[in-house]
């Protein structure tokens, strides 16, 4: 019966930690699926394109959603995203501490509806 604090503790950091991974996991995600349509397509080279607008937006808000996955970054600029399969270019973002980052963002299919892309953590 002595044991029995010992072994609700280790279930309690144990259901912790799976929690704080699962969480992670959700927010952390680095691809996107994003529909084309009039509020968010552009043309590149005769091809429909995702505002790079867009991409910054998302790219920003998930390269560092809790403390522990990456630094804080601002100012985060992308060109277009040509939606064609294996396009990529780089985002560029800023570090709290001032360091410039470069964000490699890749396409990974694309269709006339939607483009699913995903960024790199540098």
């Amino acid at each position: 019966m002595e044991h029995k604090p010992l072994i609700v503790a280790g279930v309690a950091v144990a259901a912790v930690a799976v929690g704080g991974g699962a969480l992670t996991c959700a927010v952390s995600g680095t691809e996107s699926t994003t529909g084309l349509d009039t509020s968010t397509t552009v043309t590149v080279d005769g091809h429909k394109a995702l505002s790079g607008d867009i991409v910054a937006g998302r790219t920003s808000s998930k390269y560092s959603p809790l403390p522990w996955i990456g630094g804080d970054t601002s100012v985060v600029k992308c060109p277009d995203l040509k939606a064609v399969a294996g396009v990529k270019v780089i985002c560029t973002a800023r570090e709290g501490d001032g360091k410039d980052l470069s964000i490699p963002v890749t396409v990974l299919k694309a269709d006339a509806t939607s483009v699913t892309w995903k960024f790199e953590r540098v």
